[in-house]
């Protein structure tokens, strides 16, 4: 009896420990793949946030009086533009004064059409790296960038990017009224995006880095330098790796140590975000887990007498866990999840208690889900609004921000219904919730608020740029084709506090100018009133 109970207990505890260990591989493997994916996918997105940044900014600063006008008035000489004068000396002291205000542009630059330096915040006028395409760049897609570049004056990585200077004045000069004066280029760091990029570091020896589709290395999170932007991958390596974009994979770094790494391409500047780990770090814990799983066979090979006399206890103890267990599940508490570490009917049950109790915790958060959206339209529902904007309200107040809510309708849906059938009208509401969807940002809040209303919250935005949100919404859903006939919107905003303080007071101001622009026959914008007396 007791050599069988020995061997009864030996081969399901190998059996285990087997199982477990190849278990763990696997998900110690996953694991890792999924911090390199989730480490890469964050970089991407900060990288190409802090690029539409610098290109909003550099449009505003385009777009003002003093570069406009005083470039306009700067004369020429022999076809190209003096460097001296009231209006030369404007424009310089207005670069200088941004450049103050901005330490990531090494150096701002006025050019006129044909790429002649106009004006520089600089002290000495230095050559500028223009691309071979970069008049058609700038036509084409509203900004050019240059290639990235070391600067060996300032001892950093920088790159060159351009945005036209448009003048409205003359109208009829220029598609649309609009006549192009040059270009504001400005020279800038990138040791903001390699601070970020030493943020999203994975592991204690990896690196993640940027490079070209050509594979040209530009900067690292371990620090940049002339001879970094001189390595790099070949042509073919760059595009082993874009062709797995997204995935976990195993390659030959450009250092031609074995890693483990993931590659995603930021859409703004269309340069490839690369994050890797040493392979050996990476499997570190799997060989570890392989140790420790060859230790507890050598000691479950040394403890088989042992075994045999606990045999009952390690019969008793999971029924007993399994008894806590259910007793906590009873209770409400389904964080409850119990090791197999036996085999045989106590195993199984184990094992099914466990993907009973994993169900339970899936079918509540799917009810919680479906609390708070919308069944139709996979947005946010009312209930779910209301709460998230009485959070921003409270968040608003504290840190004295702003916010705007926009409020929009869909114009005669109900005609709509009577002409074409219910289907057709939920198309219509699908499709008026997916645009709002793209058209938001990863804070903004949309919801459908009942009906044919939706309601929108834009975290930190002025009443003007909740206006011209409201506006792109309204344009692209009056041109889309819809196969039951075209649909337009209605659209109110109000702003936080200039219209209220409280949720209810914004709400009641957005459909205030709701109301107003249904009146004035739809498909159409309306801002809420500024009050007569300004918000204390």
């Amino acid at each position: 009896m007791l050599m069988f109970a020995v061997v009864a207990t030996l081969l399901p505890s190998l059996t285990t420990v087997w199982i477990s260990y190849i278990e763990n591989k696997r998900a110690l493997q996953a694991k890792a793949s999924e911090e390199l994916l989730g480490v890469t996918a964050q970089a991407q997105r900060e990288v190409d946030l802090w690029t539409k940044g610098l290109r909003y900014d550099l449009r505003v600063f385009s777009s003002s009086y003093e570069v406009t006008e005083n470039l306009e008035r700067i004369p020429l000489a022999n076809g190209e533009p003096v460097h001296s004068g009231i209006y030369f000396k404007r424009l310089t002291d207005y670069l200088n004064s941004v450049r103050d205000r901005f330490p990531d542009y090494a150096e701002l630059l006025v050019l006129d059409q044909h790429g002649h330096l106009v004006a520089t915040s600089a002290a000495h006028a230095r050559a500028v790296p223009l691309p071979p395409d970069w008049a058609t760049e700038l036509t084409k897609n509203d900004w050019a960038l240059g290639a990235p570049y070391w600067d060996s004056t300032g001892t950093h990585a920088e790159m060159l990017v351009s945005v036209p200077i448009e003048s409205a004045r003359r109208a009829g000069r220029g598609a649309g009224g609009v006549q192009l004066l040059g270009a504001l280029a400005s020279r800038v760091n990138l040791h903001a995006v390699a601070d970020t990029l030493r943020r999203f570091a994975p592991g204690d020896s990896g690196q993640i880095y940027l490079m070209t589709r050509t594979g040209r290395l530009i900067i690292s999170s371990r620090g940049s330098s002339r001879e970094l932007m001189r390595q790099g991958y070949a042509r073919d390596a760059a595009n082993w790796l874009l062709a797995r974009e997204g995935r976990a994979i195993q390659f030959g770094s450009f250092t031609g140590e074995r890693v483990v790494g993931s590659v995603r391409v930021v859409p703004a500047l269309n340069w490839v975000v690369v994050s890797e780990i040493p392979s050996a770090e990476a499997f570190r814990q799997v060989a570890r887990l392989r140790n420790v799983t060859l230790g507890i066979v050598t000691l479950l090979l040394a403890v088989l007498g042992a075994l045999a006399y606990l045999l009952s206890l390690l019969i008793v103890r999971p029924v007993n866990r399994l008894t806590q267990a259910a007793g906590k599940v009873a209770k409400g508490d389904l964080e409850v999840g119990l090791p197999v570490t036996t085999g045989g009917e106590v195993g199984y049950l184990t094992e099914v208690f466990n993907d009973m109790v994993a169900r339970l915790r899936e079918s509540r958060a799917e009810l919680e889900r479906l609390s708070v959206t919308d069944a139709l339209t996979g947005l946010y529902n009312r209930l779910r609004m209301m709460e998230s904007l009485e959070n921003e309200v409270r968040r608003s107040r504290r840190l004295h921000h702003r916010f705007s809510v926009v409020m929009a309708d869909v114009d005669l849906f109900k005609q709509y219904n009577d002409d074409y059938g219910h289907p057709a009208g939920d198309v219509v509401l699908k499709r008026v919730a997916a645009i709002m969807r793209e058209a938001s940002r990863d804070v903004d809040f949309v919801a459908r608020y009942g009906g044919e209303e939706f309601l929108i919250m834009l975290p930190e935005t002025e009443i003007e740029g909740a206006t011209q949100f409201a506006e792109r919404i309204r344009k692209k859903l009056a041109s889309e084709p819809l196969p039951a006939g075209k649909i337009t919107l209605s659209l109110g905003v109000s702003a936080f506090p200039m219209h209220g303080d409280t949720p209810d007071q914004l709400i009641a101001e957005a459909d205030a100018a709701l109301y107003l622009a249904k009146r004035a026959g739809g498909d159409r914008v309306v801002a809420a009133a500024r009050p007569k007396v300004p918000a204390r």
